[in-house]
């Protein structure tokens, strides 16, 4: 559970960012673009890059993960993980965030243009209807993605150790043939050798 927070977290980030893109879209319409690139916007083109870049980067890893899984056990996938977070807590939760982090970034980019703050209403109207729809994109796909990564990640953990036990344990089986091989070879090298001398008819007796 701790390991899911940092990750939530950043989901929550990058999903305020692409709430952000929509809401205004849905308020401002074309003009939007225009708007959330100058004056106090003027961040949030190279902001909202790096967000959402790094919430890609986050999935091809999680993807990854998953495909090396699958090729470390020839092709068979990894049983999703049971007991993860259910779809409608993480939704709440990213909702949650990303909400509270649109209002506070609305309200600190008033103060630094000396704007008049905007109203609570129009902060919930407009966070609501930009946010939730993103939020309920990111708990899908962090529930199925999240199930299958815990899945790979215990799959793998368990491939290393079932190796590294065949490697130490095949020299102590090998150990005993090879000596009982080699006892044998010897036994059956000397059974076969005629000891070779002198016939007792022509031994010397002294006189």
């Amino acid at each position: 559970m701790r390991a899911r927070v940092p990750a939530v977290i950043g989901l929550a980030v990058a999903g305020a960012q692409a709430g952000h893109l929509l809401a205004y879209d849905l308020r401002f319409g074309a003009a939007a673009q225009q708007m959330q690139a100058t004056g106090a916007h003027a961040y949030f083109p190279a902001f909202v890059k790096t967000a959402l870049g790094a919430a890609a980067l986050l999935l091809l890893a999680g993807l990854l993960v998953v495909g090396a899984a699958r090729a470390m056990a020839r092709g068979r996938r990894p049983r999703a993980a049971g007991g993860g977070a259910s779809f409608v807590s993480l939704l709440a939760t990213l909702f949650t965030l990303q909400l509270a982090w649109f209002m506070a970034q609305e309200v600190a980019e008033s103060l630094v243009a000396g704007l008049a703050l905007p109203g609570p209403e129009n902060l919930l109207l407009w966070g609501m209807l930009g946010q939730l729809p993103v939020a309920m994109v990111g708990a899908t796909v962090f529930v199925w993605l999240g199930q299958r990564v815990e899945a790979a990640v215990a799959q793998l953990g368990a491939i290393e150790p079932a190796r590294a036990q065949i490697l130490t344990s095949a020299p102590l089986v090998a150990q005993p043939i090879a000596l009982d091989d080699a006892l044998a070879t010897a036994h059956a090298s000397r059974s076969r050798i005629v000891k070779r001398g002198p016939p007792t008819s022509f031994v010397f007796r002294p006189f």
